[in-house]
């Protein structure tokens, strides 16, 4: 085999830790070829290699002596450095040296006396310790924060004079004009009452001053002075007070743990502690005050507010509380009370002194006597509602409903006609009403609102002034109409009734406008632009919006002109225009020879009025579904217009794209404003092209011979013996054709992927790089909890179960065969040369024996099991999968990146270091440490187990400058006191202490309290960002991924926070009205591949989603200001984002999808979201079936607990129209939608009952094609109505369809046609629309729970690979609450409108509605194996009788109290049970929220269906009577199997009370016996009354069905109701159920509930038993469903390939078993199949022979009675 050209190529390097190890793959890159690197630098002939034109020493020349310096203060501080060190006895008196490499590692190279620093580092340290000193500051903490600032001043100090650095730091913390202290300090009106040029008023007369303010005419001109005071006092101050200011700031700040999400409440800390240094008081102290006094007194007090608001302690453990958000104060809360100056006013010591009468300079230290629990209350209620979705998006339901009801009372004419005729004023006045519907929508929001904001502070003055306004506006436009009716109809009408009528119509569509466009928040009191003091927090806080540039507001305002002008034209001409004239046909329409024996013929006469009504309710769903389909369609077309813009496009030809990709890197990558005299630029752009060949190399994505065609050679030029570079042919194309890319490439490789989007990417405006040397310095973040950080051997080469039918390696070699050549190869001849340096050749044997040798290279990776070539496959396999080992190598090609970027923009240091290639290297590490640092915040370190000590032990090794921030807990220094918890950071060049087995943190801080208070990732991030360095951050998540192509863009991507040219004037010169509306850049966004697309359909929808959304949706709502944050891989500027609460919220529960809320915060405060499309990361995504409905949910309950927040009140309510409709169709719009979808097909299947029902017993008009009556006289007309129902379909199956667009023009933009094609037909395929159909319920299903029992939760989602087979009974209980019953309901309904008025448009919803319950078995791998089917069959049967004799895990009984306690709840108390542990606190369920979704819906339903029933019965049978009483028959069979079930329950309660202790020694499983018997004697009562029903009906099967419909809906509103009305709390263990059934209630640990909870359970059990029975019914319905399938030949093979994308050949071979295993799985397989096949006979037996000889039965004299 060749070796690697150059020896370039080599597996390991000379500075690599793990190279002699062999461990080739993905490690960090050495730079062992820098001594042959001089034969790529070509000297310029003009100009002499060590020529200097052009290149002076930018940092030698001398600055001028600054206004600032600080030499006058010498005095102040009497004394050294080094007696200041002495009072700390552990302090460094020397930066951490490294010993590895002999250089100081914390030295900070922009910061030396050479460069004119206004202040020296050991004078800055000063400044710590005596601020430490002063305050009582730990001096880890202090230690940290000084290192943060050094390194934060070296970075700004890197590309600005050092000056000019400590000025705009200061600017950004503290005083300019986007300091958010600064912001702060106006807005709770700090100025009035202090120091800053004014003397110091007493706290009252503040308070007085500004409820007085709105009378003071000169406030505006007032707040200008004092921010020109402001300006002036900030440019008077000296550096060192600037520093010492930033200092206080860092030190507050850095031990503030979860009071940093109060940034507010920080301010003010940080304002009482600057206070209180600059007063005599502090001065004059001589004693330092002891260290941790900062966190006892100031923190500590807060922190205990915050968690006792979440948990209270039980028995020395906290326990959560159970109160709901509208209940606990919480971060925002504490937060907002710092807002106002009357919120200041509320805080109080312990002597009820206000801290605001205190004189400020004496206010610190008096922190420790505050009562906060007398402080704080809820500024905004998170009440669970629906109220929150009208109140936020008041103006989306204004627009829609309003616009549907003045086109359809407009097209109804038939309803208000006067004596049978139109009338002008009528239509006019009738229409007008569509304004009173927009006014009743805002006056209902409006009352909402009311119950959201607390009444304090006349905060609702504006709220009640919006009221009276809405009033008067209700009686103007809707006053009217009852004027001209009542003139119209009593005959004397005219001129004047249609002036009134037309005056009144327009009055309507101006308020419809107003209320459409105008936010809530801006009437009357504008809580946005209001220049009145009282509203400047609501708005600095809330809605500082930055202001679009002209071109992009106008995008904005087209991209809605255009949706919606295109919704209303189309909403009018095909929904409403369709309606005319069903409703023209249907309002006189008036049933005739019909009645019922209670209700005569009122309900039926008016049946097709009920009809009518439901019919609007399903064209005004309608009408909202199709302004989603038009937002998909425009902003799809906006951003592929964009995109083009961009030059984004794979249109663009070969020649373009490849051929000027080497001008492009060396002009877009490249800082070589300097470079280009010396050195020609082919030099410079083959050393980048070569490192990212040869990388991939390294990763296995190349073999040697793609390699060598890829890569820039050198060659004799022939002149002389000089050398010159040959580019690779991949750059020369032949004309415009692309020669074949498989000559570079493996086909549809990994490498080609990589290599077109980096050539595409360039195509790109780019902000210019600047040389390294003077790039801002970042911080990739990741949190880390228990995360696979590398696979074991054991994971990789055995089957994680029974159930899986390969092992993972297998399956990776499978989707990466490749890539498994490649390192085959590789490992190949590592042994060979290991082998020779060991003596031994294993290649010296005969060719056939070499090839049988090789068979376990192929097999596993390895031949010989030492852990050097073990680990090798290990890494292999974990680069594959969705491992942290991936995130960090991939994230650390940062530093390789910086290092080569360094190297060849500076190619005199390879000169200079010459031949000392370690030296070399030290100074590459040196940069590359300086300018990216990695942490990882692994909260569980200190507790992790060996394996996994030992994975992150060899990250730290592989990777030293890797850190890793945990959490440490020391036992409570006194008895009874709470243990200690740390923040502490080790990293790789940590000491190793041998004994422990663990390193020595750098840096330890003690924490309040714990700080995991939320859902878990937020207070990871929060307790190591102390420990993050530089000025901007990066987030990352432990399952991404990062390419070295992408990190040489890291320089582009932090130019676009616009940081790089800073003026060379003092931010505080002076502040221009534009300075004052430029927005600062918060968040950049980044695109993200998933790299797990390709692993079968699961995994391309998952890739499909994020394509759509979080690219071609963000790059066009990032260009109209409505992208927000959404974590991953987006970067921060981490000064902007830390001083205003952080990278994420954290309330448990409410900040479930904690990223977005910064995001939120960040635009909300004025800042800017950008997106870029030329940089991306990797990212895995869930692959199985169940985890991605997992993450489905938790997006779902996330977006409910969203609904709920103060953040979306006030965007909904303060968004500028445009703007708005954004955010809304672009956030929560499309959730509401999904609901809107679901909530759709239901109207759309009760429609069809209703109109079936008419249908099925009415004589209906025909007409011939060409338009004649050929019908009977007396008929009824309903073509239009039939004709109105199938466009209805349509609408709906377009919904669904449109929901492709946007991927297939993504695909088609970045892919091409042929690609685009190709992924919508395997997407269709492999089954993707059933998929979306479920996906859309589950998220449908979580938002309803959500909002109306909460209980969002944070979801661990699966990382690996989908392949195992799971039970029938375990993808049935996840399934069936969400989607399988809602699917069994809509499926019956489904039936009877088949049956009653056929059409082949309802296929599609066949289709739709099957997906709704059996997704879950389709997209099962393996499921249609037989053996496996009637195992599974077995395993379903044992589940649903398990758990009655001894509890169960996992069994019916457990999954149906379960689901109960969502209403019920727990009981709180334990007793100690082993079953308690499976069940968490659940609270019970809030009356509000169960009277809607619980009692309400359930019995409205049940009405509408049995009316349904009661229509068709009121109609004369076959031999023409009337039915006796038809409501008494369908309560009988509805109610009839509860009363039976009740029965039957009494005598088995009373024979286990008699028997069941007596027979308990002899027969323990009686109770078992007694749960089967009551259960199946439950089941035959269900089937006997359905089929007495059936007999009823004289074996119609369609009043069957109806009458079915009718009863289900009657029993699930008396479940509901019963469940939620008289059941109390349920028990944590399962006691009561084994009680009931053995008869032995004592001892069971019920105490005084022993006599009452027989009562109790007698009612749970008639629920049981009936719940069990229509269980047990539904899935063999379901298996009945599935069973065709098993019988196709070879259907596993297909199946697998649908799901995995796995040809035939390739395919997962069946599980192995012994031999006594495969005789019991044949003797179980044998013995289940008879009692399957029993079941289907029995099923066929009571379906089919009643429907075959139903018609030959006599005549019934009971049905004359019933």
């Amino acid at each position: 085999m060749s070796r690697p050209p150059n020896d370039q190529l080599s597996t390991g390097g000379d500075s690599d830790p793990s190279a002699e190890n062999g461990m080739s793959t993905h490690q960090p890159e050495s730079s062992q070829h820098h001594s042959e690197l001089n034969q790529y630098y070509e000297p310029n002939p003009e100009t002499p290699f060590g020529g200097s034109e052009g290149h002076e020493d930018v940092y030698s020349q001398r600055y001028e002596q600054s206004n600032e310096s600080y030499g006058h203060r010498a005095s102040s501080y009497p004394e050294s450095y080094a007696n200041r060190m002495s009072s700390y006895p552990d302090a460094p008196s020397t930066p951490g040296y490294d010993y590895a490499t002999g250089a100081p590692r914390d030295s900070y190279p922009a910061w030396t006396t050479e460069r004119q620093i206004p202040l020296s580092k050991e004078e800055i340290e000063d400044i710590f310790l005596d601020l430490s000193q002063k305050f009582g500051f730990q001096r880890d903490s202090m230690r940290n924060m000084f290192d943060f600032l050094m390194q934060l001043l070296d970075s700004r100090a890197s590309r600005m004079s050092p000056n000019q650095a400590l000025l705009t730091l200061h600017a950004d913390y503290i005083g300019g004009i986007n300091a958010n202290y600064r912001k702060w300090y106006f807005a709770a009106q700090l100025d009035l009452d202090d120091a800053v040029g004014q003397t110091q008023n007493p706290g009252l007369t503040r308070l007085a001053s500004t409820r007085r303010k709105a009378k003071r005419p000169g406030h505006a001109k007032n707040l200008n002075t004092a921010l020109e005071r402001w300006r002036h006092a900030m440019n008077a101050m000296s550096q060192y007070d600037r520093l010492r200011q930033i200092a206080l700031w860092l030190l507050c700040w850095g031990e503030a743990a979860q009071v940093r999400y109060c940034p507010e409440a920080l301010c003010f800390i940080f304002k009482c502690a600057d206070d209180y240094y600059r007063s005599p008081d502090c001065q004059n102290r001589t004693e330092p005050v002891p260290e941790g006094l900062y966190l006892r007194s100031v923190i500590k007090p807060l922190y205990r507010y915050i968690r006792d608001q979440g948990y209270e302690t039980v028995d020395g453990a906290f326990v959560r509380r159970e109160r709901d958000h509208d209940s606990i104060v919480g971060y925002d809360d504490i937060n907002q009370l710092f807002w106002y100056p009357e919120g200041l006013a509320r805080i109080v010591l312990n002597d009820r002194t206000r801290i605001v009468d205190l004189a400020p300079a004496q206010r610190f230290m008096k922190f420790d006597r505050i009562d906060w629990n007398r402080v704080f209350f809820k500024t905004y209620y998170e009440t669970r509602s629906f109220g929150h979705l009208l109140v936020n998006f008041n103006r989306i339901w204004v627009i829609h409903i309003a616009a549907f009801y003045f086109y359809t009372s407009y097209n109804s004419p038939k309803i208000y006609e006067v004596n049978g005729k139109n009338n002008a004023a009528m239509t006019w006045s009738a229409t007008a009403l569509g304004g009173a519907v927009a006014t009743i929508i805002m006056i209902i929001a409006t009352l909402w609102e009311f119950t959201f904001i607390p009444t304090t502070w006349n905060n609702t003055a504006h709220l009640a002034r919006r009221l009276i306004f809405l009033l008067i506006t209700l009686a103007l436009t809707a006053g009217p109409t009852f004027y001209i009716a009542l003139a119209e109809y009593g005959g004397h009408g005219g001129t004047i009734t249609l002036i009134i009528g037309i005056v009144q119509f327009g009055i309507s569509v101006c308020a419809t406008l107003l209320f459409a466009i105008m936010p809530s928040g801006r009437m009357f009191g504008d809580r946005v632009a209001g220049k009145s003091r009282k509203y400047l927090a609501s708005q600095t806080f809330t809605a500082s919006y930055h202001t679009l540039g002209r071109t992009k507001r106008s995008a904005s305002i087209l991209l809605w002109l255009l949706v919606f002008g295109c919704k209303l034209v189309e909403g009018y001409f095909y929904l409403t225009m369709s309606f005319r004239f069903p409703i023209a046909d249907m309002v006189p329409m008036k049933v005739q020879g019909c009645s019922d024996p209670i209700f005569g013929d009122a309900l039926c006469r008016n049946h097709a009025s009920f009809t009518l009504a439901i019919m609007y309710i399903m064209d005004l769903t309608l009408f909202f579904l199709d302004t989603f389909l038009w937002f998909i369609i425009w902003n799809t077309v906006f951003s592929i217009g964009r995109s083009f813009a961009l030059g984004l496009s794979i249109w663009t030809p070969w020649r373009d794209i490849y051929t000027r990709l080497p001008k492009r890197m060396y002009a877009k990558l490249l800082a070589t404003n300097q470079m280009e005299v010396k050195y020609k630029p082919k030099v410079l752009v083959s050393q980048i092209w070569n490192a990212i060949v040869i990388s991939m190399y390294r990763e296995h994505l190349l073999s040697i011979d793609h390699v060598q065609k890829l890569l820039y050679h050198q060659v004799d030029s022939g002149t002389g013996g000089r050398r010159s570079l040959r580019a690779p042919p991949f750059f020369v194309a032949q004309g415009d054709k692309a020669p074949a890319i498989t000559q570079f490439f493996p086909k549809d490789s990994e490498a080609e992927r990589r290599i077109s989007f980096f050539a595409q990417s360039l195509t790109v405006n780019v902000p210019a790089p600047i040389p390294i040397e003077a790039m801002p310095s970042f911080t990739v973040l990741t949190p880390h909890y228990s995360e696979k950080i590398l696979l074991s051997l054991r994971e990789i080469i055995r089957e994680e179960d029974q159930n899986t039918r390969v092992t993972l390696l297998e399956y990776l070699k499978q989707l990466h065969p490749v890539e498994w050549e490649n390192f085959v190869k590789d490992t190949k001849i590592l042994a060979e040369e290991s082998a020779l340096f060991n003596g031994t050749n294993p290649f010296a044997s005969e060719k056939g024996e070499s090839k049988m040798d090789d068979l376990p290279f192929y097999c596993i990776g390895f031949k010989s099991a030492a852990p050097e070539f073990t680990l090798r496959t290990r890494i292999w396999a974990s680069l594959r999968a969705q491992t942290l080992y991936r995130t960090v190598s991939g994230m650390m090609n940062y530093s390789k990146a910086i290092k080569l970027l360094y190297r060849v923009e500076n190619p005199e240091i390879v000169q200079m270091y010459g031949s000392n290639a370690d030296r070399l290297e030290r100074e590459l590490e040196g940069m590359a440490r300086r300018k990216f640092k990695f942490l990882v915040s692994m909260q569980r370190y200190a507790k992790f187990n060996r394996e996994e000590h030992e994975n992150a032990e060899f990250l730290l090794r592989a990777y030293p400058d890797l850190q890793i921030a945990y959490l440490e807990q020391e036992p409570p220094r006194k008895e009874g006191g709470e243990p200690r918890i740390f923040s502490a950071l080790v990293d790789g060049h940590s000491e190793f202490i041998a004994e422990t087995g663990r390193r020595r943190p750098k840096y330890r801080v003690e924490l309040p309290g714990n700080p995991i208070l939320g859902d878990g990732k937020s207070d990871n991030q929060n307790h190591a960002i102390v420990f993050y360095r530089g000025e901007y951050l990066q987030l990352i998540d432990a399952n991404q991924d990062n390419y070295l192509e992408e990190c040489l863009k890291i320089r582009n991507v932090l130019g676009e926070f616009e940081e790089y040219n800073v003026s060379s004037q003092s931010p505080y010169a002076a502040w221009s009205k534009k300075d004052l509306k430029k927005s600062p850049v918060a968040i950049v966004g980044a695109r993200e591949y998933i790299f797990s697309e390709h692993i079968g359909i699961l995994g391309d929808v998952a890739a499909g989603q994020e394509q759509t959304f979080g690219t071609l949706s963000a790059r066009s709502m990032a260009w109209i200001g409505g992208k927000l944050h959404y974590g991953h891989p987006d970067f921060l500027n981490a000064t902007y984002m830390n001083t205003r609460g952080g990278v994420s919220k954290a309330q448990k529960g409410l900040h479930l999808n904690e990223d977005i809320y910064a995001g939120m915060n960040a635009l909300g405060r004025g800042a800017r979201i950008k997106h870029t499309e030329y940089y991306q990361c990797g990212k895995g995504r869930d692959l199985g079936f169940g985890t991605i409905l997992n993450f489905q949910t938790k997006i779902g309950t996330g977006m409910g607990e969203q609904m709920l927040s103060r953040e979306y009140y006030y965007l909904g309510t303060q968004l500028p129209v445009d703007r708005f409709l954004t955010f809304y169709y672009g956030h929560p719009g499309f959730h509401i939608n999904n609901m809107l979808i679901i909530l759709a097909v239901q109207v759309f299947l009760v429609t069809m009952v209703f109109v079936g029902t008419l249908r099925s017993e009415l004589t209906i008009c025909r007409y011939s094609p060409t338009g004649e009556f050929i019908g009977e006289a007396g008929c009824y007309n309903l073509v239009n109505v039939v004709q109105w129902i199938e466009k209805c379909i349509l609408s709906i199956f377009l919904v669904f369809l449109i929901a492709f667009l946007p991927l297939f023009l993504q695909e088609l933009t970045e892919r091409g046609s042929w690609k685009a094609v190709l992924r919508l037909a395997k997407q269709f395929g492999s089954m993707s629309p059933i998929f979306q159909v479920f996906s859309t319920q589950i998220q449908t299903h979580s938002i309803l729970s959500n909002l109306t029992f909460g209980g969002a939760r944070y979801i661990a989602t699966g990382r690996g690979f989908a392949t195992t087979r799971i039970n029938f009974n375990i993808l049935f209980s996840r399934f069936a609450g969400p989607s399988i019953y809602l699917g069994m309901r809509s499926l019956l309904l489904l039936l009877y409108a088949t049956l009653t008025m056929w059409t082949p448009y309802l296929i599609y919803f066949w289709i739709s509605i099957a997906a709704l319950c059996i997704a879950p078995f389709l997209f099962n791998p393996h499921q249609f194996v037989i053996t496996d089917f009637i195992i599974d069959y077995r395993e379903f049967l044992r589940w649903m009788s398990r758990g009655n004799s001894r509890s169960h895990n996992n069994s019916w009984i457990g999954y149906c109290r379960l689901s109960r306690t969502l209403i019920t709840g727990y009981k709180r108390k334990r007793l100690g049970h082993p079953s308690e542990k499976l069940a968490a606190d659940v609270p019970r369920a809030p009356w509000r929220a169960l009277l809607f979704s619980e009692i309400f819906f359930p019995i409205v339903l049940a009405i509408l269906f049995v009316i349904a029933y009661l229509f068709v019965k009121s109609f004369p049978g076959v031999d023409g009577k009337f039915s006796p009483t038809p409501l008494i028959r369908i309560l009988v069979i509805a109610i009839g199997p509860l009363v039976f079930n009740a029965a039957i329950l009494l005598v088995q309660f009373v024979i286990s009370l008699m028997f069941g202790t007596l027979l308990q020694s002899i027969a323990p499983r009686f109770g078992s016996l007694m749960a089967f018997v009551t259960h199946m004697l439950g089941v035959i009562g269900m089937v006997g009354f359905f089929e007495l029903l059936w007999y009823l009906e004289r074996w119609t099967v369609k009043n069957a069905v109806l009458g079915l419909i009718a009863a289900i809906a009657i029993q699930r509103a008396i479940h509901k109701i019963l469940i939620a009305v008289f059941l109390s709390r349920e028990y944590k263990h399962d006691e009561t159920n084994r009680a009931w059934w053995t008869g032995r209630w004592y001892g069971r640990g019920l105490g005084n509930s022993t006599m009452i909870q027989p009562a109790r359970e007698f009612v749970v059990k008639i629920l049981e038993v009936s719940l069990w029975s229509s269980d047990l019914v539904i899935a063999h319905l379901l298996l009945f469903m599935l069973t065709p399938a098993i019988l196709i030949p070879y259907i596993d093979r297909l199946h697998a390939t649908v799901l995995f994308w796995l040809r035939p050949s390739k395919q997962i071979r069946a599980p192995l078993y012994s031999v006594k295993q495969k005789r019991q799985r044949r003797w179980i397989i044998a013995k289940y199949s008879l009692v399957y096949i029993g079941a289907i006979a029995t099923f066929a037996v009571l379906i089919v022979l009643p429907v075959l000889f139903g018609s030959t039965t006599g005549p019934c004299s009971f049905c004359d009675v019933l």
